[in-house]
Formats: C-alpha cells, sequence, structure tokens
C-alpha cells in the first residue's frame, strides 16, 4: 500500500517546522513543505476575522496531498480553504490554537498547557517535535573528536530574543555565571549549540566568556545539536524555546532551564515549564547539581498514534 501524501504548511520558523513534520514523520507520510506568504495586509488580520478565500495567501500548490498539516497563525486560513476546494476528501491537522472554530479541522494538536478543549483536540506534553532517538545516537560521535572524553559534559542549547524575553548582555552574562559556577567550577566541560535565533553577539560572548576549554558552535549545525545532546550529562536549554525543551525531553537526561527575566506576561511559558517540572523533566539552572530520571518523552509517536485512529 502506498504512503498517504502530506502538506506541511508553516510561516518557515524551526520550532513550527519542527513540530508539523515530527507528526508527518511519525504518521509515515510522504510529505513536502509549503512556506506560507499571505497576500497585503492579511498578514496582520487574525484568522477569525479573515475570508477563507484564495486572495489571502500567494501559495500556488499544484502538488497532490491527502493531509494537511499546519502550523502557526498565518497557515490557518489556507488550510481551510485547500481542505474545502480539494477535489478529492482531504484531512486536516493544525498544531496549536488556530483561534478559530475548531470544527475547520479534523484534529487539532495543542499542548496541555494551553487548556484548548473541544472533541477533535488531541492535548501533547510539551512540543511534538522532529527528533528521534535514533538519529539522536547516530550523530553522537559528530563531535567527539572536538572534546575532551575524559570530562563529563554540560550542553547548552540557546535560542534567542522574543517579545517575551530579551538577550540582553546582562542576562545572558547572568546565565554564563550560573553554568560557571554550577558545572565549570566542577570540571564540566561545556558544549554551546546556537539555534537560527541566536544573535552574533550572543555566540561571540559565549565564545569570549568559556574560552578554549570549550566547545562553542558558532553556526546552525543540526549534527552538532544532536551530538551535543547525546553527549551530555546534563542539558541547560534558555526558557525561551518550549521547543527545544521537548526536544531535549526525549533523552531523558536531567534538564537545567535557563531563566530570563520576562518583559511581558509569559503564562503560557509558565504553564508550560510548570508542567514538565510536575512529570520531573526539568530544573531551574542555579538548583543544587543532581541526577534525577524520567520517562524519555516521545509525544510525536504518542500524538501520532491518537491521529491514526481517526484518519478519514
Amino acid at each position: 500500500m502506498s504512503k498517504l501524501k502530506g502538506l506541511i504548511l508553516t510561516e518557515g520558523m524551526h520550532g513550527m517546522i519542527s513540530q508539523a513534520e515530527g507528526l508527518a514523520k511519525a504518521l509515515d507520510l510522504n510529505f513536502f513543505h509549503e512556506k506560507i506568504k499571505l497576500n497585503n495586509f492579511w498578514s496582520f488580520i487574525p484568522p477569525k476575522f479573515t475570508p477563507i478565500k484564495k486572495f489571502v495567501f500567494k501559495n500556488e500548490i499544484k502538488e497532490d496531498f491527502d493531509i494537511i498539516i499546519s502550523c502557526g497563525r498565518k497557515s490557518v486560513i489556507p488550510s481551510i480553504y485547500l481542505k474545502k476546494n480539494s477535489k478529492k476528501k482531504v484531512f486536516n491537522i493544525h498544531i496549536q490554537n488556530p483561534k478559530v472554530k475548531l470544527g475547520n479541522f479534523d484534529i487539532i494538536i495543542a499542548p496541555q498547557h494551553d487548556n484548548l478543549i473541544g472533541d477533535n483536540v488531541i492535548e501533547s506534553k510539551g512540543a511534538i517535535h522532529y527528533l528521534t532517538l535514533d538519529e539522536i545516537e547516530e550523530n553522537g560521535h559528530y563531535l567527539s573528536n572536538k572534546i575532551d572524553t575524559q570530562k563529563e559534559i554540560a550542553t547548552l542549547i540557546l535560542g534567542g530574543p522574543n517579545k517575551y524575553y530579551k538577550y540582553s548582555k546582562k542576562n545572558i552574562e547572568n546565565i554564563f555565571s550560573l553554568i560557571d559556577q554550577d558545572f565549570i567550577s566542577k570540571n564540566f566541560q561545556l558544549i554551546v549549540i546556537p539555534s537560527i535565533r541566536t544573535p552574533k553577539n550572543i555566540i561571540q560572548l559565549a565564545k569570549n566568556s568559556f574560552k578554549k576549554n570549550h566547545l562553542v558552535i558558532e553556526h546552525v549545525d543540526k549534527k552538532a545539536y544532536l551530538s551535543g545532546l547525546n553527549l551530555a550529562k546534563y542539558i541547560i536549554v534558555t526558557c525561551d524555546s518550549s521547543s527545544m525543551i521537548s526536544e531535549a525531553a526525549l533523552t531523558g537526561k536531567p534538564i537545567y532551564v535557563a531563566q530570563i527575566p520576562s518583559s511581558i506576561n509569559d503564562y503560557r511559558f509558565q504553564r508550560f515549564r510548570n508542567l514538565f517540572k510536575e512529570l520531573n523533566i526539568i530544573r531551574d539552572l542555579g538548583s543544587n547539581i543532581e541526577n534525577w530520571n524520567y520517562k524519555p518523552l516521545d509525544e510525536s509517536n504518542r500524538t501520532a498514534s491518537e491521529v491514526k485512529k481517526k484518519l478519514f
């Protein structure tokens, strides 16, 4: 039996692509990705006030598809439109709260901390994503020749500034100081992994702060990211990225969250982190360094199994 064909619609940001592709992989789809581009001022209009019309978006999608997986505000209207105007039956799934009538989608996958309730809603603990344990294991040795294999490793995963958290020099130096106090002073070697959102000046600040005895990856490198997760005894992730914290939770390793003071109310992030604390997955950086265990969190495959029960 041939695989179902999937169309992924996102705004092109890493977190959205990771979630949508993670679900597509877990569903074993042949999929392709469209970065949604909205016309004119529709980029600024909430979906609930936007007509379900083709003139809203620029994309011309010629390939065939059976399932749409959308993620992000801009993908809401295109997903609904393409389903309604397809010549065949199409199943559409939206990841995150679409903020329109839930019945526009066959399934909505929303994080538990969003408290979204509906007959077609599947809750995930944190964000689903595209990483797999096999990938992490396969790339484990990618950085091995660049580290001191006699030392224990702490891997720092850096996100980037957003409207909630500012990557000021002071905020990041506070994080680096805690890492120095909690890990480097105890003879750990540090691996620093940037994301696509990490400012260049923050990568340079890491190089200046941790010198040659530690490894600072200067560019986005997925293999380095996977290897850093594999080699680490402890993982440290900045608080701005629920996606990267969720990805790290796949390893089952202790995760410390590096806090940054919020610029505006960050209650959704706080609810997410409180849930992960209850699940014994994360603790705040600056706590005593301890070992603890939890069941690796693989929400992509768990939610995919729920989706499969409802497909068509």
